[in-house]
């Protein structure tokens, strides 16, 4: 409505804090967010967004409903519960709640739609593109569910991506764990819930598993039931499968047991023991042992889970890991191109992809898709319709105008022939940015200025084609190619913003690059070899996301700090946050020097802050001496000359100088009047001049 840019909406929300786990009122941000408060005052558009917003803050946006859930009724569903239907829509829903709808005596069905599924079906229409003939050599219904390939690719813990098993937690349960059967998968995603973590249960099941423990199955009657499982009660079924074996209980009174259990219900559980027992004493089994296996499967039945639920998820992630064992390309190609919207996933499937040794090719205008698509078994083409701001009208008009006419040659061809009806400037822009047309043109900035005279030129081209029709075979078309606007190009940091502007996240390179060398030693620990320490350390790295949030004792930030090899998440609180805010911004390069230890709760890494840098303030605190390697040729005026407005006397850099000619080689420290400043534009200046190799600041 309001034609608003994306990047400035989201830079806008990213400045409202969040207090518990949603973002306060906009009012309480406007009052506490003083960048938040700068930009509505100083900014029209700004201003016109938050006051619209604030009119809308906390109104009932829309009906909740249930996206799979399904009521059957013994007559008419009016005659049960009140019945919504939505303007333009043909659909009645209950105005009953999940519980109530139960105490209506409703029966309730909950249709789960999983994303998984869609990958699946594209993952397989890819591996059949990139196969002879064009056929998948293999179908998931009848797939071997021993393949070593995909227990490998698990117990590796290499299973992002892979259904049910890609969270942290999960992964180190796997890494405990180590499946290597079917069985062991179903019991993974049963046991990897609170109940089970907590109650020890989980430690039992995997030191049985690996002979650190002894496998008892309580009963030579229930070794079938329970040998699965290595003798401990992981399902609800083994429960009632106990009960029908040694209580002698029908199918139909085992699932009263059960959910007796469940829900903890003492009075009926008083029955059930006497029932369990008498039955079990009458098939022969001691009383006393009788009563321990009851009381075991009263604690373990209020963490049993559903197994029939347990083995459909299982049996959908080991398909999703045999995937990406064999045919990694197609897969992750798929499973890219299902979250496509969300870039902080597609940041996250796409180094997942690189860390599988695949190459995700950059978007192309002549090449891409809407999707992501693999071009081999190795490669993967990135999708157009993950680049913000274009939409899949506007990337399906590219591709048929691209089918219907061959690759374009230009922006200015491009602009004639699709539909810009469809493909307006905004979609443009962010193709540009992304670098989707790098390889027609490899400026960006050049053909990012040129946008709108290309649109008005293709405007101008159709009305001339309208005018030919009308007034006959007249030419209105000039022989001369239109122009691009001649601007400077990016340098390597601003193409990489931009590139983060469209994409989400750096894909040419990283920021961090151009520090690299210089920091190497003063932060010479890199983020991937982060690792609890019983010494500070001090950590460098771009902020790639900031998020801040209100605490008790006042404000604080979320820094991820990003230096190319990882990203780890820093918690900056209040009173350091307050002293350094104008530093924490995103794409800035930041310095922090803090502890790092081991975090129970999460199980990662916790880094526990000191002290922050940015830059200048670094070198100012570590910096021992900028190096400068000159020859000959080099003009000792014309370095005065660069160094003397950057002077400060005592409490600057010392200079030093490694000087060589034909003839001999030596090292001149200049005097302490010559100290300077290391400012960003000295560096710069120098190293244009020297090159930057010679150009060195030591630490």
């Amino acid at each position: 409505m309001l034609d608003l840019p994306y990047n400035l909406c989201d830079q806008l929300s990213k400045m409202i804090p969040i207090e518990g786990v949603k973002p306060v009122s906009l009012q309480k941000a406007l009052e506490t967010e003083p960048q938040f408060k700068e930009r509505y005052d100083n900014e029209e558009d700004v201003r016109e967004l938050i006051d619209l917003a604030q009119k809308l803050e906390d109104l009932t946006r829309n009906v909740g409903m249930h996206a799979g859930g399904v009521l059957i009724a013994p007559g008419k569903l009016t005659d049960f519960c009140p019945l919504y239907i939505a303007e333009g829509s043909d659909s009645a829903v209950s105005q009953f709640d999940k519980d109530d709808v139960e105490k209506a005596g409703l029966v309730k069905f909950d249709f789960l739609g999983l994303r998984t599924l869609t990958i699946l079906d594209w993952g397989m229409r890819y591996v059949a593109q990139l196969s002879p003939g064009g056929q998948a050599p293999f179908a998931l219904e009848t797939l071997s569910l021993n393949d070593r390939g995909s227990y490998e690719l698990l117990k590796a813990c290499n299973t992002t991506a892979v259904f049910q098993l890609e969270s942290r937690g999960m992964k180190d349960l796997i890494r405990r764990l180590q499946p290597d059967c079917f069985e062991d998968v179903v019991a993974l995603v049963a046991l990897f819930r609170p109940g089970p973590l907590e109650s020890g249960m989980v430690d039992d099941f995997i030191n049985r598993k690996h002979g650190k423990a002894k496998v008892d199955y309580m009963h030579p009657s229930l070794e079938a039931t329970l040998k699965p499982t290595y003798g401990v009660i992981v399902y609800q079924e083994q429960v009632m499968q106990i009960a029908q074996i040694m209580g002698g209980y029908s199918l139909g009174s085992a699932d009263l047991l059960r959910r007796a259990m469940g829900k903890k219900n003492a009075d009926e559980m008083g029955k059930h023991r006497d029932i369990f027992v008498s039955g079990a004493v009458a098939q022969g089994v001691e009383s006393k042992q009788a009563t321990y296996i009851f009381d075991l499967m009263e604690k373990f039945a209020g963490y049993g889970f559903n197994k029939s639920h347990s083995a459909a998820y299982a049996l959908v992630a080991y398909h999703t890991a045999y995937l990406k064992a064999h045919y990694p390309a197609a897969f992750m190609a798929a499973t890219l191109s299902a979250d496509m919207d969300d870039t902080d996933k597609v940041k996250t499937f796409y180094e997942d992809a690189l860390f599988n040794k695949l190459e995700v090719l950059p978007p192309d205008i002549n090449l891409s898709g809407y999707r992501f698509a693999p071009v081999n078994a190795r490669q993967i083409r990135y999708g157009l319709g993950a680049i913000k701001g274009t939409g899949e009208a506007a990337i399906n008009a590219i591709v048929a105008a691209r089918e219907k006419d061959g690759a374009f040659e230009d922006l200015f061809e491009l602009c004639r022939r699709v539909d810009k009806r469809s493909v307006n400037r905004r979609a443009l822009e962010s193709l540009i940015r992304a670098g989707a047309f790098d390889s027609l043109n490899d400026h960006r900035a050049t053909l990012l200025a040129s946008v709108g005279m290309a649109l008005e030129l293709a405007d101008q081209a159709a009305a001339d084609i309208n005018q030919v029709s009308l007034f006959g075979d007249l030419d209105t078309h000039p022989d001369t190619q239109p122009t691009l606007a001649d601007v400077p190009r990016w340098d390597e940091k601003e193409k990489l913003l931009q590139e983060k502007v469209a994409l989400g996240f750096y894909y040419s390179g990283h920021p961090f690059d151009a520090y690299a060398s210089e920091l190497a030693g003063l932060a010479k620990l890199r983020l991937k070899d982060l690792a609890p320490s019983p010494q500070p350390v001090l950590l460098v790295g771009i902020i790639s996301a900031l998020r801040t949030q209100m605490t008790r004792r006042g404000k604080m930030a979320f820094v991820q700090l990003d230096d190319g090899s990882a990203a780890v998440e820093i918690p900056v609180f209040n009173e350091v946050f307050e002293r350094h805010r104008e530093w924490l911004k995103e794409d800035r390069l930041l310095l922090v020097e803090g502890k790092v230890s081991k975090d129970d709760y999460s199980g990662g890494l916790r880094v526990l802050v000191d002290k922050l840098f940015d830059l200048g303030s670094a070198r100012t605190r570590y910096a021992k001496a900028l190096k400068l390697a000159m020859n000959g040729q080099s003009s000792a005026v014309k370095l005065l000359d660069l160094l003397k407005a950057y002077r400060s006397g005592e409490g600057g850099c010392p200079v030093r100088i490694s000087y060589h000619n034909g003839e001999a080689a030596c090292e001149i420290a200049l005097g302490e009047a010559w100290r300077v400043d290391l400012h960003d534009s000295l560096l710069a200046g120098l190293s244009a001049w020297l090159a930057q190799a010679n150009v060195r600041v030591e630490y």
